[in-house]
């Protein structure tokens, strides 16, 4: 395949992607700024009110840019993990494999439909925030940065557990059972620093904090780890899951067996 083939190949790929899910926004998008608003109300308004400042910022302001992150991080996840699956499911993720179609762009086309619903998602998110609070930009470079990594990071492990499902059933175990622990104790809530010392290093062994806290910097300015850290961690995450992917996609785990 030439370029404009590829191009072709890929966009009509991300297209069906888009698609997929705006089809049915009410299930896909709705949800998250619904629970975003019960968020900020139970926490930032009822509770928050009653908590001192956190960095010198209210406790609402705070716990912001971590909500809308978890946002990003699920609906990057789910989008991927359920529409990759679903291809394997249904056996027509082998009509892709045996195209000309290289096995990277469709690794790319399927993160990238990830992508966009979490900065879809994300947007709505943000959308609801503005109700509650005044948003901080304290450096819009490293906060969309942050979201995007973020979004593809989730979406190449959305696509990981695709790979190794063999049922509807496996691609909720994760989410359930991982992926919601360490994004609720990453420090959305709290800063690490409240924590014991013991519950401190734990903490850091978290890699979701490292991106929350990355996040917070990028819009509050207030951060519990080094931000140059935290975006590197994020890359070395992101550049070993997309190699892992394709590699696994080459030899066909989880499709040909």
């Amino acid at each position: 395949m030439n370029l404009r083939q590829q191009f072709t190949a890929f966009k009509t790929l991300l297209i069906k992607e888009v698609l997929r899910f705006m089809r049915i926004w009410v299930q896909t998008v709705l949800p998250a700024a619904i629970t975003t608003g019960l968020y900020f109300v139970i926490f930032g308004k009822m509770i928050g009110s009653q908590l001192n400042d956190i960095s010198s910022y209210s406790y609402m302001d705070y716990i912001v840019p971590g909500i809308i992150l978890m946002a990003i991080i699920n609906n990057a996840y789910a989008n991927v993990v359920s529409s990759f699956y679903s291809a394997k499911f249904q056996h027509h993720v082998e009509e892709m494999l045996v195209s000309p179609m290289p096995n990277y762009l469709i690794l790319l086309g399927f993160v990238s439909g990830g992508v966009l619903r979490g900065l879809i998602v994300g947007s709505a998110v943000t959308f609801v925030a503005m109700f509650f609070t005044e948003l901080g930009t304290f450096n819009i470079a490293i906060t969309l940065t942050v979201v995007v990594l973020t979004a593809v990071l989730f979406s190449l492990a959305g696509f990981l557990n695709a790979v190794f499902a063999n049922s509807f059933d496996d691609i909720s175990i994760i989410p359930t059972f991982v992926l919601a622990p360490l994004t609720y104790l990453g420090g959305i809530f709290y800063s690490i620093d409240m924590l014991p010392e013991f519950w401190q290093k734990v903490s850091l062994l978290n890699p979701i904090m490292y991106m929350i806290n990355a996040m917070r910097y990028g819009m509050l300015g207030v951060s519990d780890v080094d931000v140059s850290h935290a975006l590197l961690m994020i890359l070395l995450f992101v550049a070993v899951l997309f190699a892992l992917s394709l590699y696994l996609l080459n030899k066909g785990v989880g499709i040909r067996s």
